[in-house]
């Protein structure tokens, strides 16, 4: 199966391999980031790539930063990643890659959720609250939420998992004031993008966001944003309540993992031919709609 699963950039110090984007240094200020096609379920790296799935990542984050740049700061510069590496290694970033602001990641994901879904409607079942959020009963599968909410989860490093916390947790962790910043920043940013989205016939489930902050503790968005690595993307035409909906995202993965006899911890089973290629083609599609 074609895709590029992991990087070997010589000309540049290496810095960092997370769960799909490959890290190095451009000079002291600046950070080539890679998306490889690497795919993550249940914080699980699989083996098998996603073909193109980082170009297409990569697009579509772009895509958002630059639509919502008057929202607030990001982490994007205009050099082009193909200057900063030795000319055999264009070829790895090339379509893939981004050079970003050096920022101090804070470790916290942002979760925004519209509509009641996965772990947030297994939650819900059993104890009538995601994430210790009381939500009203009678409450269907994939039914819109009556008004958006915030569960932020920690970041877990490669290999572990993340794991949900209150957000008099995360002000414990971060600090009140970074806190409220991140839950402003991150409603409002799911707001704007479901708004958008729905025009172009999407639903936005879910997403989450990670944010940073410079030298003088100003907040920045960064990482990647509103993709089908990060968020549900659901097609308005064949949405209704009370079933998971098709998806434009990684959910096609999960469900097929799901019917597997696997304990959510690597290796991850071999991903079927058909079933990355589908994924890949969900991905391009949702580029398409999004984007066009």
């Amino acid at each position: 199966m074609s895709g590029l699963l992991e990087t070997n950039i010589k000309s540049l110090p290496f810095v960092h391999r997370g769960k799909v984007r490959d890290i190095y240094a451009v000079g002291d200020d600046k950070l080539l980031v890679i998306q490889t096609d690497r795919l993550s379920a249940f914080d699980v790296v699989l083996d098998d790539p996603i073909p193109e799935k980082g170009k297409i990542l990569t697009a579509m984050s772009n895509f958002w930063f630059k639509k919502f740049a008057n929202l607030m700061p990001n982490h994007m510069t205009d050099i082009d990643p193909t200057t900063v590496v030795a000319p055999e290694e264009r070829s790895q970033v090339e379509g893939r890659a981004i050079i970003v602001k050096k920022l101090k990641a804070l470790p916290i994901e942002a979760i925004v959720r519209g509509y009641i879904i996965g772990t947030g409607w297994k939650d819900y079942k059993k104890t009538g609250a995601i994430c210790g959020i009381t939500l009203p009963s009678g409450l269907q599968e994939a039914q819109k939420l009556p008004e958006v909410i915030f569960t932020p989860s920690t970041k877990a490093a490669v290999g572990q998992h993340d794991e949900n916390i209150s957000f008099e947790q995360m002000e414990k962790n971060i600090g009140a004031d970074l806190a409220k910043q991140v839950r402003d920043y991150a409603i409002k940013l799911y707001t704007a993008a479901a708004e958008y989205a729905a025009t172009k016939g999407i639903i936005i489930a879910d997403t989450k966001f990670e944010f940073g902050v410079d030298a003088n503790g100003k907040v920045h968005l960064i990482d990647e944003i509103l993709t089908p690595d990060s968020s549900r993307f659901w097609p308005t035409a064949s949405y209704q309540v009370g079933s998971s909906p098709p998806s434009f995202d990684k959910q096609f993965v999960r469900d097929w993992l799901e019917t597997q006899p696997w304990n959510k911890q690597a290796p991850a089973p071999k991903l079927p031919l058909e079933v990355a290629e589908k994924t890949a083609e969900k991905y391009a599609e949702a580029l398409k709609l999004l984007t066009c």
